[in-house]
């Protein structure tokens, strides 16, 4: 299975611009007010530098492991790798319980 790191990281803050009124809103029909040049700030909490934290030390984690898939390549082209069918079934049942479970929940 292939896993995606393709996720963006959460900023501690994020920054909100009140200047522009959202669309069906009560303010939508008036002027927006002037702006200082300052933005608002937004804090999410510890959990948010926790979970940044966490991330940052995961994209230090290799995914694959790399020295295998060159061993794995070497016996194919060998002719040395033997596909078991009893064990590639197993795990195939096993992913599918999985996915059906927790698609279920």
């Amino acid at each position: 299975m292939k896993i995606d790191n393709s996720t963006k990281p959460v900023s501690q803050q994020s920054r909100v611009d009140k200047t522009s009124p959202k669309r069906g809103s009560a303010a939508a029909g008036k002027t927006a007010p002037k702006s200082t040049g300052s933005q608002d700030r937004v804090d999410i909490g510890p959990l948010s530098a926790q979970l940044q934290s966490l991330e940052s030390s995961l994209e230090n984690v290799q995914v694959v492991d790399t020295a295998r898939v060159e061993a794995i390549k070497q016996a194919i082209t060998e002719g040395r790798f033997r596909v078991n069918p009893d064990v590639v079934a197993d795990r195939l049942l096993t992913t599918v319980k999985e996915l059906v479970l927790n698609h279920k929940g």
